[in-house]
């Protein structure tokens, strides 16, 4: 059973963690205070992007969880790519 929207789960709470780190994360990137090149930003994007997906789970939005798909493959992708290149490896 669904519980009334008005009502915050614990999945709920979950999202808007994830939330907060994507926006968080994106904000200082722009503000210039976080490297999106080193493995902490897309690490914290692909985080952000699961605990928005496991709110998913218990209140589905098929456009949002599609975008989270994309936001967790490309999150994994920045964050091998910055993982490579911290290691001297070519990318």
């Amino acid at each position: 059973m669904i519980a009334p929207a008005s009502v915050l789960t614990a999945p709920d709470l979950l999202g808007y963690a994830g939330v907060g780190l994507v926006v968080v994360t994106y904000g200082l990137s722009q503000m210039g205070r976080m490297d999106v090149k080193r493995p902490l930003y897309p690490a914290l994007n692909g985080v952000g992007a699961v605990l928005i997906l496991v709110s998913l789970y218990f209140r589905p939005n098929p456009p949002s969880v599609v975008i989270e798909f994309f936001w967790l493959a490309i999150s994994i992708a920045g964050l091998v790519r910055a993982l490579r290149n911290k290691s001297g490896a070519p990318s």
